[in-house]
């Protein structure tokens, strides 16, 4: 047979370079991923050395025998992240995470807004019965979020589905009356001005 060490070498190579996989980087590749992109990055320093440009994914794709959006894609694959706390210009005065837009959270003129229209809402619907307010708030999710079906409101009151449908049409009728219907129209107009 063969040494141990012949085996033994491939063996150590191949844990290096898993653990090395694992572990470089920030944000984990899988170990086969990491083998296309570093396929890639050989293609293309190939390819720099022939032509001497940097070759385009479509030039890459054909020596790969790859699709150049999987190239594209292996490229974004293979970029490193930037931390948030990088500092940028020249000055170092800032950091990256200081441009970028928390899109998550609503801008206080948005929250503003929306507690001035429930704020709205909620005088026009004191306006009806309590049994139009309650189907209207329900139906909608006005409180909560979640809308109920006819269903739901229905076994709630103790009546039919369609006498939930009903109470709910007399409600919005009341709600589209000018006298209402101007003060939610109001601060609408207000909304789409700014």
């Amino acid at each position: 047979g063969y040494k141990f060490s012949t085996y033994a070498t491939w063996w150590i190579r191949q844990a290096v370079t898993r653990a090395i996989a694992d572990q470089a980087r920030t944000i984990r590749i899988p170990v086969h991923m990491i083998e296309t992109i570093n396929k890639v990055l050989r293609g293309a320093k190939k390819l720099m050395m022939e032509t001497g440009k940097e070759p385009t994914p479509e030039e890459l794709a054909k020596e790969l025998g790859l699709t150049p959006e999987r190239v594209r894609e292996i490229y974004k694959i293979a970029q490193h992240p930037i931390s948030l706390q990088a500092e940028v210009g020249d000055g170092g005065e800032s950091q990256f995470g200081d441009f970028l837009e928390d899109t998550s959270i609503e801008s206080p003129a948005e929250a503003t807004g929306y507690s001035i229209l429930k704020d709205k809402l909620n005088e026009v619907l004191e306006t009806l019965t309590d049994r139009e307010r309650t189907v209207l708030i329900e139906r909608f999710g006005l409180l909560d979020g979640k809308p109920k079906t006819l269903e739901e409101v229905g076994v709630r009151f103790k009546v039919t589905r369609e006498r939930v449908r009903q109470i709910e049409a007399k409600a919005l009728r009341k709600m589209r009356h000018p006298t209402r219907a101007k003060q939610l129209q109001a601060f609408l107009d207000l909304m789409e001005e700014e």
